[in-house]
């Protein structure tokens, strides 16, 4: 359906023309609220632009959540580094004309940190979404997600394909070699118990200068310093355990690929230059998905919300405008090189 006038204020040729300052400026004041309005529906909250909340998934874990602005809806969810906080300067640009839905994912305090492991897994993160869009009573929404939380998009269109307006998957891959699965999960249930034995506040120092996160403090010291401390509050317990439960129990994108071509959902793959593990799954889900384009961040890592977010936001929300008006069709076949089909 054609969105109406009262949010679809400009093109993205506009879009292109505005300022670096204009994109990050703030533009909500933030109230709080414990749950939403009654009457709240997926064209958002009018009366109050901002506030937050819990939501209970059908699993019993309550799952903080923060919105803002109204609109159609765009939910955004987090990286295993970052939590809501981390899309500051998304909410801040794309809440002028979207009701924007962050939430923490369960281990990530003050969502609940389940102490069974069993109750962390892909499957799980991917629901979580279609949880807290029930709670929110939306319907439908652009799904945006980074790493961790890219690849709990791209499971939830490919099990909930009706509830999402788009997907845009950024940063998503690492550990998707499906040569090299035994390797991942030995890596990360190295890295679950480096987290228990040291505690997240010392293993922060060093993850946070990991290959693809060294970009971030090359550019902006202060930003990534932020990012640093936020990643240190983080517990203990629920980061090993989103660890061993959703990191490396995960399926390689490779074993999706059936799936992925059946794909109608409008998508957006967006990758740093220097995240080279997430380089070749980039260009494996982009050539993989029919509705998929690519966008390449060049001289950017792991973090490119952060690293870059007038780049980042400038794309999201040409992307999100053009799969609300319906611009965004599948790739024209003659445009497959043969060589490239498998």
């Amino acid at each position: 359906m054609p969105p109406s006038r009262r949010w679809v204020l400009v093109s993205a040729a506009a879009l292109a023309s505005f300022s670096a300052e204009g994109m990050t400026q703030a533009s909500n004041t933030k109230t709080a609220a414990s749950s939403p309005s009654a009457g709240v529906t997926a064209s958002g909250p009018p009366p109050e632009q901002s506030r937050s909340g819990s939501a209970m998934t059908d699993d019993g874990v309550r799952l903080y959540f923060e919105e803002t602005g109204s609109g159609v809806p765009v939910v955004l969810v987090h990286e295993f580094a970052g939590d809501h906080r981390s899309w500051e300067p998304q909410v801040r640009f794309l809440s002028r004309w979207f009701r924007c839905i962050t939430f923490n994912a369960r281990g990530y305090p003050p969502s609940d940190v389940p102490e069974d492991a069993t109750r962390y897994s892909q499957a799980r993160a991917r629901d979580d979404i279609r949880d807290v869009l029930a709670h929110l009573r939306v319907e439908r929404a652009h799904i945006i997600g980074l790493s961790m939380g890219g690849f709990a998009a791209l499971h939830f269109g490919l099990a909930y394909p009706s509830r999402a307006r788009s997907l845009l998957i950024a940063s998503c891959g690492y550990g998707a070699d499906p040569d090299r699965q035994a390797e991942f999960q030995a890596e990360m249930e190295v890295t679950a118990a480096r987290i228990e034995h040291e505690s997240m506040a010392e293993f922060a120092k060093s993850y946070a200068l990991g290959p693809a996160r060294v970009q971030l403090q090359n550019k902006d010291p202060r930003g990534w310093s932020e990012f640093a401390n936020q990643l240190a509050d983080h517990s203990t317990r629920g980061s090993a355990l989103t660890m061993r439960g959703v990191q490396k129990q995960r399926p390689s994108l490779w074993s999706l690929r059936g799936s992925m071509r059946n794909m109608s959902v409008p998508t957006l793959i967006m990758t740093g230059d220097e995240d080279e593990p997430c380089l070749e799954p980039a260009l494996m889900m982009k050539r993989t998905i029919s509705t998929a384009g690519l966008a390449v961040i060049p001289r950017s890592g792991h973090a490119i919300n952060l690293e870059e977010p007038d780049e980042f936001n400038r794309l999201a929300y040409a992307f999100i405008t053009a799969a609300e008006t319906g611009r965004w069709s599948p790739r024209d076949p003659r445009v497959v090189f043969p060589s490239t089909r498998d």
